[in-house]
């Protein structure tokens, strides 16, 4: 199994195909080619994954000069609750402050229920798309732009 293998596996299990947010494996390795983009996976105690372990959860960054963007991060539904989305914002954090960051982006649907834990990490609202998103109804949805100073 290898990484594209384990984070298209939480991708599967953590985004409900309402909002048409999952990834293609496709569009993972095309973004995982640029440089500028990293991932980092995670097991059910935290840690890094080893060899043939799956992963319990997985974020994806765009780095860019002075800042990151959060592209994605998941954690497989069976395991939320028990801190890895934390864990893993708090060492994407780290990575970002590593490779010369001061700011970490991302931007979520309005009615995401990942936002609590978004704002309990440092995030704050800092912009608004009005009618970014389409549900699988075809209603609209805002897009919230946040912000973490590193």
């Amino acid at each position: 199994m290898d990484d594209i293998d384990r984070i298209m596996a939480v991708m599967e299990a953590a985004f409900d195909p309402q909002w048409g947010e999952a990834w293609t494996r496709r569009q993972v390795e095309g973004s995982l080619m640029m440089s500028s983009t990293h991932y980092r996976l995670l097991d059910a105690a935290g840690a890094e994954p080893v060899e043939d372990t799956d992963a319990a959860a997985f974020a994806m960054v765009r780095a860019a000069p002075g800042e990151e963007e959060l592209l994605l991060i998941a954690t497989k539904p069976e395991l939320r609750g028990r801190g890895l989305g934390a864990r893993m914002i708090a060492l994407l954090a780290g990575d970002a402050r590593a490779r010369g960051a001061d700011k970490l982006f991302l931007e979520m649907r309005e009615n995401n229920p990942a936002v609590s834990l978004y704002q309990r990490q440092g995030f704050t609202p800092i912009g608004r798309r009005k009618g970014y998103y389409t549900a699988g109804d075809g209603t609209r949805i805002d897009a919230i732009t946040f912000l973490k100073i590193l």
